[in-house]
């Protein structure tokens, strides 16, 4: 299963870059921010998602790593921070 990433840029994208982001989701925020959320099958293809970020010239914000598959152990994003479904905090 795919680590599940949410990452910040600053200014507001139109879902056009959906596609060309790797079927990211974008959201924009009332505060200026686009927020890109979705599935990113390992690091590698991480990277490639920022440098496309920097190529568009967009200054980055954040990455989180919100959702992930750790030995059959999901991880659940509830109010903007990761926690184990099987008990313990990350």
């Amino acid at each position: 299963m795919d680590d599940i990433y949410r990452i910040r840029v600053s200014g507001h994208l139109d879902d056009r870059w959906s596609d060309w982001l790797g079927g990211l989701t974008v959201q924009r925020r009332d505060d200026g921010t686009t927020v890109l959320v979705g599935p990113i099958v390992d690091q590698a293809a991480l990277h490639g998602v920022i440098d496309l970020i920097r190529d568009l010239g967009l200054p980055q914000l954040a990455v989180d790593c919100v959702a992930q598959s750790n030995g059959g152990t999901s991880w659940d994003v509830q109010h903007g921070c990761a926690r184990q479904s099987k008990g313990g905090n990350r």
